[in-house]
């Protein structure tokens, strides 16, 4: 057994052109790894700085960064689809279900925020954000973009003027999260969505054009017809839309109510957007996979919720 190793670690090295001797006699001289290195416990655990001395401002910070690193996990899984030379149903479907377990959590999670600070303290630490907002993560708009085809994203009252031939950036500033700040009629753009795109604009647009053929609805729909008609995998597919795209975001919409509808008037989010109207899905009508619903469920999306 012992040979057996050696020899493919032999095999390894000279692959890549490395004396395996050379490797042996540098594990002579580590350390065996433990756990907090490994995990990076430290530098983890020094990442939340509170801007107030409000303690559920503590709750607020470590929930959004354990969001961001939900969101890793979800991209990681989706580039293996999107990178993958033989793709197939069971590789596909076991991805989706991943996915799709990540976002349940996320969705469950949003108790912790709904119950797990006090609406007089939110309301006071969150003006320390300002104009800071959760519209503004990457990965997100990353999660969405290699999701589906962008016309899918494109904001609802533009979608019969753009097609898969436009230009990115002309359909970049019709994506429906520009509404949360950009005044259509004048163009003028919020500070909110100015910094953003100062900050992540380019990025997205050269990931948006690698996903363009390579987002999980592209690649579903380039699946053999047998597959396609797979019925675990149509049903892994109408999961994770509905989960992302109804039951995520409902629960994120119900949480801001919690804390910025009070006393019957609704507060302004941080980043200044209606978020009332921009997260709600009856509005802006998110489907990652609109040929997997009936003409009834499209109708209807979002409005039962």
């Amino acid at each position: 057994m012992a040979k057996d190793i050696t020899n493919q670690l032999k095999e390894k090295f000279d692959r890549i052109g490395q004396d395996l001797d050379t490797h042996l006699e540098g594990l002579l001289h580590s350390k065996p790894i433990n756990y907090w290195d490994y995990i990076q416990t430290d530098a983890l655990l020094d990442l939340q700085t509170q801007r107030t001395v409000l303690p559920d401002e503590m709750v607020f910070i470590m929930y959004h960064q354990i969001n961001e690193l939900l969101f890793k996990m979800i991209l990681w899984e989706i580039e293996q689809v999107a990178k993958a030379e033989n793709l197939t149903v069971d590789l596909f479907s076991s991805k989706l279900m991943r996915i799709s377990r990540y976002f349940d959590m996320l969705t469950s999670s949003f108790d912790i925020m709904r119950e797990g600070m006090e609406v007089e303290q939110y309301n006071k630490f969150r003006h320390t954000l300002t104009p800071a907002s959760g519209f503004q993560s990457a990965q997100y708009r990353k999660i969405e973009f290699s999701s589906t085809e962008l016309i899918n994203l494109i904001d609802n009252r533009f979608r019969e003027t753009i097609d898969r031939n436009t230009p990115f950036e002309h359909a970049f500033e019709h994506l429906y999260w520009q509404a949360a700040g950009k005044d259509y009629k004048t163009g003028k753009k919020s500070y909110l969505l100015t910094v953003f795109e100062e900050r992540y604009k380019d990025e997205f647009i050269r990931f948006a054009k690698f996903y363009n053929t390579n987002n999980l609805w592209t690649k579903f729909k380039q699946l053999p017809q047998d597959v396609r008609e797979d019925k675990a995998l149509i049903k892994a597919m109408r999961h994770y839309d509905y989960t992302v795209n109804i039951k995520w975001v409902m629960a994120h919409y119900n949480t801001a109510n919690h804390y910025l509808n009070i006393g019957g008037e609704t507060a302004e989010a941080t980043g200044g957007s209606e978020w009332t109207k921009y997260m709600h899905p009856k509005y802006q009508r998110r489907i990652f996979f609109p040929d997997l619903w009936t003409k009834q469920e499209l109708e209807d999306w979002g409005k039962n919720v």
